[in-house]
């Protein structure tokens, strides 16, 4: 260990100055602070270092050090006991369980006359300080993955238009071996944001315990220190994966100094090798990324000696966690309320949920092909997305009773019923629904039809039927006159003011007769 000094360099450079001068060593003492036998013990090391004032320009204050304070003969830095190798243990440590003392153990197994644990503990301290700011964080194994946006972001252009678009920038890295994923989206929206994590764990080829994102609003609602709020489609996508989401302090950076440094890394790295080159969709922007990212993990740190891919491989990824068997479908999760046609909207098109549900506040969980509702985490109702065609989709198990036979009366119902009876019947349906303006308004002449000629047999059916399509009658109450009158019994090509004598004179308590004349 180098000798204890009480003088600093400039102090000593001055006591130097005032001996030049006659000045005694009690006289100097009194003057740099010092007690006298001190500033005889430097003047002592720099009359054996051949050192007297004025000092050579060229020598620096390191310099100076190592002339009055290096043990004769040990080179400063020098050590005499054997050393381990100091970037292999740096990620050794990273390995979940391994400490420094685990380490220092090993290395005494090895080394019998080795350093004790402080001085084991001040050398390890001192390579890791020659390391990059990133690689000074311990962080185990399969324990962290840091995630964030690049505030510099990749111009893309449109082949037909030549309209420029710019896209975002999304960056994961893992806590432990530095390996860092990257890819770029056209938005910082939901589902480009949740697209991006389901991406990189695919890429990592497991999930870590916790991710660590900023205070994005796609991901976190109200942030927070000690109760952060998270958007629930996020929350969705970490229960799915079995991973924790640990947002950083607002405004604090530092919280997540990984990802700010791969952060920075792709914008110098990644922009820097790509500046030249023009791009006309994602998917071509996408591609030259992961050619950078391959360069990027592939190459070897130089304090370290191995590459971040090497670490993935060999200490990150067999900490962590497996993937679940299939990816997770991003799906968005928003509150609605039931309205009074007991249907709920969705980006314009309309889904039915039961009828009971009227007023009710749902959530609805809504991914790109289909569309569920729950009611108090319980799922009331599941629909096909729509993106076209019809805007209402309704479930006839979720009409009342009265509006699901009124959905099953279409014109083909109808004209099944009537050919059933008869042909005559048939026609006298057809003939209804044709002279509506719209099918729809016939349909309950068909229902009060059909409710006549349900005590009738099919041959008296038929020949109401027949009279009414012959004279044209074609209303429920024309109809029910027919009935009433029995005038399906009269031939259809005789005139009605000719009666036949098989044919008696009408009798209803209608007509008047001759004798309320006279």
């Amino acid at each position: 260990m180098p000798a204890k000094r009480e003088l600093t360099m400039r102090q000593i450079r001055q006591m130097l100055r005032l001996a030049r001068d006659g000045v005694s060593a009690r006289e100097i003492g009194r003057t740099l602070g010092a007690a006298r036998s001190t500033i005889q013990d430097n003047l002592n090391r720099a009359k054996a270092a051949g050192l007297s004032w004025p000092l050579p320009g060229e020598l620096t204050d390191d310099a100076l050090e190592q002339l009055l304070f290096a043990r004769a003969g040990v080179r400063r830095g020098f050590r005499r006991r054997a050393e381990p190798d100091w970037a292999s243990l740096a990620c050794e440590l990273k390995r979940p369980g391994v400490n420094l003392i685990v380490l220092w153990e090993e290395y005494r197994e090895a080394h019998r006359d080795g350093y004790g644990y402080s001085r084991f503990c001040d050398l390890f301290r001192e390579f890791e300080r020659r390391l990059s700011p990133v690689m000074r964080q311990h962080h185990p194994a399969g324990d962290k993955v840091f995630v964030d946006y690049s505030g510099k972001k990749l111009a893309i252009v449109d082949r037909v238009t030549g309209e420029v678009r710019e896209a975002e920038i999304f960056v994961g890295v893992l806590g432990a071996s530095n390996y860092t994923y990257a890819e770029v989206s056209w938005t910082q929206g939901l589902a480009d944001w949740i697209g991006a994590h389901v991406r990189m764990f695919r890429d990592f080829g497991g999930v870590p315990r916790l991710v660590v994102p900023d205070n994005l609003k796609s991901g976190v609602h109200k942030a927070s220190f000690y109760d952060p709020e998270l958007n629930r489609s996020y929350g969705m996508m970490a229960s799915h994966y079995g991973v924790g989401i640990l947002p950083t302090r607002p405004r604090k950076p530092r919280d997540k100094a990984k990802v700010e440094a791969g952060v920075r890394l792709a914008q110098t790295y990644i922009l820097g090798r790509l500046r030249r080159q023009t791009f006309f969709s994602l998917a071509e922007a996408n591609i030259a990324v992961a050619g950078v990212l391959d360069r990027l993990n592939g190459h070897v740190m130089r304090r370290l000696g191995v590459s971040r891919r090497d670490l993935l491989e060999t200490v990150e990824r067999p900490a962590l966690g497996d993937l679940p068997d299939t990816d997770y479908e991003f799906a968005e999760w928003r509150l609605a309320r039931v309205s009074l046609d007991y249907h709920v909207e969705i980006a314009s098109f309309f889904y039915s949920v039961p009828h009971g549900l009227i007023g009710e506040q749902v959530d609805v969980r809504a991914t790109a092909r289909t569309i569920e509702v729950f009611h108090r985490g319980r799922r009331v109702a599941a629909h096909q997305r729509r993106y076209g065609g019809r805007r209402h989709g309704t479930d006839p198990d979720h009409m009342p009773s009265a509006h699901r036979r009124y959905a099953e009366w279409t014109p083909e119902r109808f004209r099944r019923w009537g050919r059933s009876v008869g042909p005559n019947t048939e026609g006298l349906v057809v003939a209804i629904l044709a002279n509506r303006p719209h099918p729809e308004h016939g349909f309950r002449t068909c229902l009060g039809v059909l409710r006549l000629f349900k005590g009738l047999g099919a041959a008296r059916a038929e020949a109401v039927s027949a009279r009414a399509v012959a004279i044209g009658a074609l209303t429920y109450r024309s109809i029910a006159s027919i009935i009433a009158n029995k005038l399906d019994r009269r031939s259809a090509d005789k005139p009605d003011t000719e009666p036949t004598a098989a044919e008696p004179l009408i009798d209803h308590p209608n007509l008047r007769g001759p004798g309320y004349f006279h």
